[in-house]
């Protein structure tokens, strides 16, 4: 994975959600989410692909030795940022 076009998104993606959860609050979200089906369809959607991923980072932190729960937490806590963090602190293929 290209390493700084990963801390690029992650820290684009942290800009993003700090200026969301300041003009709306973090139950303002979802709230907005709520509000039609285009917006429940959008966050069913992002359940369905974190619980994929969540799926992947936990085979993957086990093969590499390193203690999934954490990241599934995060993830669980924070959407996006445990998979973008998780991916930012795992060793390089080959390793």
């Amino acid at each position: 994975m290209n390493r700084p076009l990963l801390i690029l998104v992650t820290f684009a993606f942290a800009a993003l959600t700090a200026v969301a959860v300041w003009q709306h609050g973090v139950i303002g979200i979802f709230a907005w989410q709520l509000q039609n089906t285009a917006g429940l369809q959008v966050l069913v959607d992002l359940v369905i692909a974190l619980g994929l991923v969540c799926v992947w980072m936990w085979r993957d932190a086990r093969e590499q030795g390193r203690r999934p729960l954490p990241w599934l937490l995060l993830t669980l806590a924070s959407g996006s940022f445990g998979p973008l963090l998780y991916l930012l602190t795992r060793p390089p293929a080959g390793r």
